[in-house]
């Protein structure tokens, strides 16, 4: 078919280069966006007097009927074009001959391209939020529900100090919460609109570019045309925070797979998330937890992969740029399907919290507090670690842990032992004695919960415009 660029040309675009070339096979994933972006720079030539009344709205008409035909299945995007942009227009004109080829006045498709893929980016990360914000609703129901669940806190992957379930998980709470900010952010700094750049040096048609940017929910233009059309710190910073959320479901995938080890036996992954063995019958294998962590890698790839791309490029706009899409697409589609499914598989999960308070007793986590219990009774603290390391030795030689012990036994490695020590030791005095904000002392723990939950009431994304509805009408 002839393009759109066609005129210069007096040969054929060899079919090797065309294909090389063409961006359709992944760009029609926003043709959404590309429409909407084209109702709203119609909507601004009518408002400006570029185009007359009636072909702003013949066009618009139009351009809604391709959308609906194209949702509903009726029109394919076919591969003939060679990009989103050629489709719409060129099935435009198709549909209303002369009026239809003025659909471009004023714009160039390195400010159209910019701009599609803003839109979408701009849809992802609120999408990506809102995935986020269910995990965290998941992780709050989780502490809610184990603030006096006894486990292990690791340093180095051994065994250090009595924590609880609750405060393990609210670690994870945080990083997520974390991940929202970023992404509320980043949103905030990208939503500036590239249309009326132009290629590059803007357009002597007379333009308002402040009300396309107003119909389409941006803050505002973008302000030098040049960086209108070659920016991507958008997208680069969007697949960095992704990474980031990657890395950190990445730590939490690990952490239930250890737990779900036959040595650990912490937890229980519902069937629902977990796969057999096609020659072990006894197996029941964590995959989604290890798909996760292993996707991470896969995200990591499209940010270095843009990072790459873009170190080089002199402004403004440069083809290496169409390889903005493909990586970052499925990177979009990862990260979104790796929080969905982690949020069911810990939605789902059994804890078994006899073997997670064993394993913390069985761990000398109290040691500390066995030590503690010294310097309150006038033990310098380097004696009482001493004293402690010493009680540690005798316990692993006679396979018990410090809470076994008799006093006779207590008191032959130091005297200053007494009745009480067995409380200061038990699991509940090691945590729940632990009252500063960000402790998992149970007190300490509920005001965390409550700022937790005073914190998802509420959801920056209220304050934004519904601009999608207004556009449409």
């Amino acid at each position: 078919m002839a393009q759109l660029w066609g005129g210069r040309f007096t040969k054929e675009t060899d079919q090797l280069v065309y294909n090389f070339n063409a961006s359709i096979s992944f760009d029609k994933k926003f043709y959404k966006q590309d429409m909407e972006g084209s109702i709203a720079h119609v909507k601004m030539l009518g408002k400006q007097g570029i185009l007359t009344e009636q072909e702003m709205n013949d066009i618009v008409k139009t351009i809604h009927e391709i959308l609906t035909e194209v949702e509903e299945g009726k029109l394919e995007i076919s591969h003939e074009y060679e990009d989103i942009h050629s489709f719409v227009e060129a099935t435009l004109i198709d549909r209303l001959g002369d009026t239809g080829k003025k659909l471009h006045t004023g714009r160039s498709r390195n400010d159209q391209v910019a701009l599609d893929m803003r839109l979408y980016t701009r849809q992802e990360v609120l999408a990506v939020d809102e995935l986020l914000k269910e995990l965290l609703n998941a992780i709050l129901t989780i502490m809610e529900n184990n603030t006096d669940t006894f486990m292990p806190g690791f340093t180095h992957l051994q065994k250090a100090q009595p924590v609880t379930l609750a405060h393990h998980v609210g670690a994870y709470f945080e990083m997520f919460k974390r991940d929202r900010l970023r992404l509320k952010d980043i949103y905030h700094r990208m939503n500036y609109c590239p249309l009326g750049s132009g290629a590059l040096a803007g357009t002597t048609y007379p333009l308002d570019r402040d009300y396309t940017a107003e119909l389409l929910g941006f803050y505002g233009p973008t302000l030098n045309s040049m960086d209108g059309v070659s920016d991507r710190d958008y997208l680069i910073e969007f697949l960095s925070a992704m990474s980031t959320i990657m890395m950190h479901l990445s730590r939490f995938s690990e952490e239930v797979i250890i737990w779900n080890s036959n040595e650990y036996q912490f937890v229980e992954i519902d069937d629902a998330y977990s796969t057999g063995s096609s020659i072990m019958p006894q197996k029941k294998n964590p995959d989604i937890a290890e798909l996760v962590r292993g996707k991470t890698g896969r995200v990591y790839g499209a940010l270095t992969a843009l990072l790459t791309t873009m170190k080089g490029i002199p402004l403004a706009y440069n083809k290496d740029m169409q390889e903005d899409k493909e990586l970052t697409f499925d990177a979009m589609d990862t990260v979104k399907g790796c929080i969905a499914l982690f949020t069911g598989m810990l939605e789902t999960m059994k804890f078994n919290k006899d073997k997670m308070e064993a394993s913390a007793k069985n761990g000398f986590t109290n040691a500390t507090d066995a030590a503690d219990y010294l310097v309150n009774h006038g033990v310098p603290f380097r004696d009482a670690h001493g004293i402690v390391g010493r009680i540690v030795l005798y316990c692993i030689d006679k396979g018990i842990s410090i809470d076994d012990m008799s006093l006779e036994e207590l008191k032959e490695i130091s005297p200053v032992f007494e009745e009480d020590i067995f409380e200061a030791i038990s699991m509940d005095t090691c945590v729940n004695k632990r009252l500063t904000i960000g402790a998992p002392g149970q007190e300490a723990m509920k005001k965390v919960i409550a700022i937790e939950k005073d914190y998802l009431s509420k959801d920056w994304k209220d304050e934004l415009t519904d601009w999608e509805s207004k556009l449409m009408k």
